[in-house]
């Protein structure tokens, strides 16, 4: 397994709120970890908040009992939601700070996924799949058929989101189980990128041939030269994975 983790600050921000974590080895009981973390709040909130998470969610998982990694995640994550939760209660410069979290880990030829709030990832095989669901309002109002996605008010409102770590004392986690084929790429990343980038864009990308430190800049590039209106989070992972059957 092979992987490259990257942040850029973008071309409009003065502060990075974006954090990452990325082991290809094990971690505790799991045979790799893959986060990344876009926090929110003013006074640094959205720094500390990003950090935070990350940091809590690896150092839970290296301290966790054997089990599934639905079951290591699922706990993870809702640990660190209650801590961050009670230092935002705590702190009156962090009251209200959140972050958006998307983490995954492999087993054999099987990618488990969980996310919070709108940063995302994607399988890139054929062609780009988003994996993850957004949990934003325009989201929530595509599927309820009350709004198109990519029209106007879908770009205008695109930044709302409905679920967050550390806003409430508990938080609602989604699971995917994902089956890898070899030769699968995985992206992981926040909306810095996919607010800037195509998908069209993204599967270029992907499917050139350089190296995967090659790829991972290029996409920072590409949404910098787009705008850079936000941070930007990549992390992308080769899982080099033999003998799956298609």
């Amino acid at each position: 397994m092979i992987c490259c983790a990257k942040k850029d600050t973008g071309r409009v921000r003065s502060m990075n709120e974006d954090s990452l974590y990325a082991s290809p080895g094990r971690v505790g009981p799991l045979f790799n970890l893959f986060i990344v973390a876009d926090g929110m709040g003013g006074h640094r909130a959205g720094d500390f908040a990003s950090r935070f998470v990350v940091e809590c969610i690896a150092g839970l998982v290296e301290d966790a009992r054997d089990d599934s990694p639905v079951m290591i995640l699922r706990r993870a994550i809702e640990q660190t939601n209650r801590r961050l939760y009670t230092e935002s209660e705590r702190n009156p410069d962090r009251a209200g700070m959140g972050s958006t979290v998307v983490a995954a880990t492999i087993v054999d030829d099987t990618m488990y996924v969980a996310n919070v709030g709108d940063s995302r990832l994607y399988l890139f095989r054929d062609g780009l799949c988003q994996i993850t669901r957004d949990h934003s309002l325009v989201e929530e109002m595509v599927s309820r058929g009350r709004m198109t996605r990519d029209s106007e008010s879908y770009q205008n409102q695109k930044n709302i989101i409905t679920r967050a770590m550390g806003t409430r004392p508990g938080v609602e986690v989604d699971f995917f189980e994902v089956s890898l084929q070899k030769e699968d790429c995985i992206l992981l990343c926040s909306d810095g990128l996919t607010n800037m980038v195509t998908d069209a864009e993204i599967s270029r990308v992907l499917a050139s041939s350089g190296t995967i430190e090659e790829k991972t800049e290029s996409l920072i590039d590409i949404a910098n030269a787009n705008g850079g209106k936000d941070n930007i989070a990549v992390i992308l992972v080769k899982p080099q994975i033999s003998g799956v059957a298609p």
